[in-house]
């Protein structure tokens, strides 16, 4: 039994058993559909970090260069023509900047996509720290901005 089906599994069994047909199945539907959610959110974060990562080390480390500035601009339009936006030269330069993982983790709590990317571009602009990251996710949540 695979990992996604074990979680399924778990949350069907969290569910009130004595609960009828259909409020079993909808909150059934509603678990499962809230995990593809999280999971689909955790391989973008991922995916980005990773590809922050393979930027640097294309790029030798180097902040800036010439070479550097061409390898993010031709990467840019190659996967914009294929994938769409979101993979702009801002975009790519701000995976390239490498947050850790710790942010990533952070980013992933962030449920609204508009936000996430929001942060995750102050964070990356700014050098937040994770603790900093985390405390301005928690005053906006707390006043229902997330």
């Amino acid at each position: 039994m695979s990992e996604i089906q074990n979680i399924v599994k778990k949350e069907a069994g969290n569910i009130v058993e004595n609960s009828n047909l259909y409020e079993f199945s909808r909150d059934l539907i509603i678990n499962s559909r809230k995990l593809v959610y999280q999971t689909a959110n955790f391989a973008m974060i991922e995916t980005y970090w990773r590809i922050g990562e393979k930027i640097v080390e294309e790029q030798g480390g180097e902040e800036r260069s010439k070479y550097g500035d061409r390898l993010i601009a031709n990467l840019s339009e190659k996967l914009t023509a294929e994938f769409g936006k979101g993979f702009d030269k801002t975009n790519l330069g701000r995976m390239r900047q490498q947050l850790s993982w710790s942010h990533y983790r952070s980013l992933l709590r962030v449920e609204n996509p508009k936000a996430r990317e929001v942060y995750m571009n102050e964070a990356a602009d700014n050098q937040w720290s994770t603790r900093f990251l985390d405390e301005q996710v928690g005053k906006h949540r707390a006043n229902g901005y997330t």
